[in-house]
């Protein structure tokens, strides 16, 4: 492909060169990530821990080293001792990362993650949630969208409050749901499917409002009934298209999973969002926020595979155009 295809408005990408450019992208924004940590990170002097030494210091070199603190007095002149005089002084330097870690650092915290903090059975806890709330909102959003889409006496009544819904802060209702739920899973589930409803429902009515007049005259012409025409119209048109706005919603999911998380020590992606914020652990934290957006795409994926699995018809075309 040339310079100018690449830059072309709206210009074709093959496989080879859709991978390719994937992979380059990630190789920028990696080194990108690494220069900007290693240009915020601090030099710190600290104690050894060797109280031996401690002893041993004179009078001269105690007034530079504070016994009550991590952090050394008089931390310009001692940044430039050479390594041997830190060491005599029983102190040692090191450098930290308080704004943002290396990737190296976040790959090396996954490990810890795994082993002292339950990240598998937490990553679990969480994935369960997400699944149980995507479930209830799909059992009301569907029903509800479809009377508001196909019955005018309803929409009339509703459309308009339910549109409303949108503008509701979730954040702000959290306390309304402890109070009527407690802080147990039920809580937490029902919080996460209000969440995704108050977008799902107005979606459903929009999907349904897009359905092809076309199709409606075609089966008013063959005789069929109100049923009919919703089991072979407007269900088949509405859940094709619903499935994407899933897989768009799947993202902001992962937003009220960890709001709620943080509320009780229940376990949870978010908890151990909570423990590394207490623990000063911001490699912890970003290496949650990668697992977060692993499981993402993964479910992205297996969203993509259950489309093409429920709705291969939608493919058909392009397979054709390939």
């Amino acid at each position: 492909m040339t310079r100018a295809d690449l830059l072309a408005l709206r210009g074709p990408l093959s496989s080879r060169d859709s991978l390719l450019l994937t992979v380059g992208g990630a190789v920028l924004l990696f080194a990108l990530w690494w220069v900007l940590a290693e240009a915020l990170s601090k030099t710190l002097v600290t104690q050894s821990g060797d109280e031996a030494a401690v002893a041993q210091l004179s009078t001269q070199q105690r007034r530079y080293y504070d016994s009550d603190s991590l952090l050394i007095a008089d931390l310009d002149r001692l940044e430039t001792l050479p390594e041997a005089e830190l060491a005599a002084l029983g102190l040692t330097r090191r450098t930290t990362y308080p704004l943002l870690p290396t990737p190296l650092r976040v790959l090396r915290a996954i490990p810890e993650l795994i082993e002292r903090d339950d990240l598998v059975g937490n990553a679990l806890y969480s994935i369960k949630l997400n699944l149980l709330g995507y479930l209830v909102a799909i059992l009301v959003a569907l029903p509800v969208g479809f009377a508001l889409g196909l019955i005018p006496l309803v929409r009339g009544l509703f459309a308009k409050i339910f549109d409303s819904y949108r503008f509701i802060p979730l954040t702000a209702v959290t306390g309304i749901f402890i109070m009527w739920l407690g802080l147990g899973s039920d809580m937490k589930v029902a919080f996460l499917a209000f969440g995704i409803i108050v977008y799902l429902i107005p979606v459903v009515v929009q999907r349904i409002d897009e359905v092809s007049r076309v199709y409606l005259n075609t089966v008013f012409t063959l005789g069929a009934t109100n049923w009919q025409t919703v089991r072979t119209v407007y269900m088949p048109y509405v859940f094709s298209k619903i499935i994407d706005d899933v897989r768009v919603l799947t993202a902001i999911s992962w937003t009220y999973i960890t709001i709620v998380e943080m509320l009780n020590r229940g376990g949870g992606i978010g908890e151990l969002i909570w423990t590394a914020k207490r623990q000063s652990r911001i490699d912890k934290a970003f290496a949650i926020l990668v697992i977060i957006v692993a499981i993402g795409i993964v479910q992205d994926r297996l969203f993509a595979w259950l489309d093409r699995l429920l709705f291969p018809h939608k493919y058909v075309a392009s397979a054709k155009t390939a």
